[in-house]
């Protein structure tokens, strides 16, 4: 009994250990940049000097560049965190472009990042991160973009890695940055008729993640803390509503069919979405039990690495311990 209990206190100091060794701290992916006070309290407990906040989407529209839902800032943003910009790049913006053009595409967005760090006078961190879903049919013309923007900024430029990048990564390629942020979530897509978590399936995850102690590049993580809802019609066709929770399924006008799925029994607006009686919606959230499972799997992967949570909002930080 006594040799149990110490198998025991040992396992669950080695458990502690692993929780508490890496540093975090939060993306922040709102378009109009504000801090209530559970989010400033959270964001102050972080263990380190960023904020990863997205500045704006970069899209392809009539055949130009356009960015999309720049950011913008009330009153309540202020921190003294560094701010790191994110930018998201649609993956089609560099089918069929010229070494002019990514140049150009560069220049402009570095641009419309220093514009917005001027006007908000943010804390400058000295990294620029950019967020595509690049293949293998764009990843030479993706890198040299981030070799350009390297170039044109004079800044450490990282990205995103997402899990089919890792694991095809032969046939993905290995961006030209010093480090990467891999995405431990959207392990299968939300609009599938399956059983399983679609923002975060650890067994998929693990799977994908074989052989991901062998990547070339520093790795750091980003882990979900998010959650969604998927309303399902009765031809099978599926709708995301954003930043759903189970709490939000109580409601006298839905009936409970499932864990955290219920029918709606009365048509009407519901989350400013029109739904017809009938309908089914499903809440799918992330536990602090998976994201464990995910770190006590990675621990084993990789030697060392900082955590950026997905995202900072009142809504999710409340359900999770930091």
């Amino acid at each position: 009994m006594k040799k149990i209990c110490l198998t025991f206190l040992f396992a669950f100091i080695l458990c502690c250990q692993n929780s508490e060794k890496h540093s975090y701290t939060f993306y922040y992916w709102r378009t109009n940049l504000s801090l209530n006070t559970t989010e400033k309290e959270t964001l102050n407990k972080t263990n380190t000097p960023y904020l990863y906040t997205r500045f704006f989407d970069i899209e392809k529209v009539n055949g130009k560049f356009q960015p999309i839902a720049v950011v913008t800032k009330d009153e309540t943003f202020k921190t003294e965190k560094e701010i790191v910009p994110v930018v998201f790049i649609k993956n089609d913006v560099f089918y069929d472009i010229t070494s002019e053009e990514i140049r150009f595409l560069a220049n402009n967005v570095f641009s419309l990042i220093q514009k917005k760090q001027k006007d908000f006078g943010f804390k400058i961190a000295h990294e620029i991160q950019i967020d595509c879903d690049w293949t293998a049919g764009t990843n030479k013309e993706y890198f040299t973009f981030l070799t350009k923007l390297k170039e044109i900024s004079g800044k450490q430029i990282t990205c995103t890695l997402r899990l089919h990048q890792v694991k095809n990564s032969k046939l993905s390629g290995i961006p030209p940055v010093r480090k990467v942020y891999l995405m431990c979530y959207s392990t299968s897509s939300p609009l599938e008729n399956s059983s399983r978590n679609s923002i975060l399936d650890v067994p998929t995850l693990k799977d994908y993640l074989k052989s991901v102690n062998k990547y070339p590049i520093k790795i750091d993580v980003a882990l979900p803390i998010y959650s969604w809802g998927i309303v399902t019609n009765q031809f099978g066709k599926h709708k995301l509503i954003n930043a759903l929770s189970s709490k939000d399924l109580e409601n006298p006008n839905f009936k409970k069919i499932g864990q955290d799925k219920v029918q709606v029994l009365k048509d009407g607006f519901y989350f400013g979405n029109y739904l017809n009686k009938g309908f089914t919606l499903k809440v799918e959230a992330i536990t602090d039990d998976q994201l464990n499972e995910v770190k006590a799997f990675l621990d084993k992967k990789l030697s060392d690495y900082a955590i950026v949570y997905y995202h900072l909002d009142g809504k999710f930080v409340s359900d999770h311990k930091f």
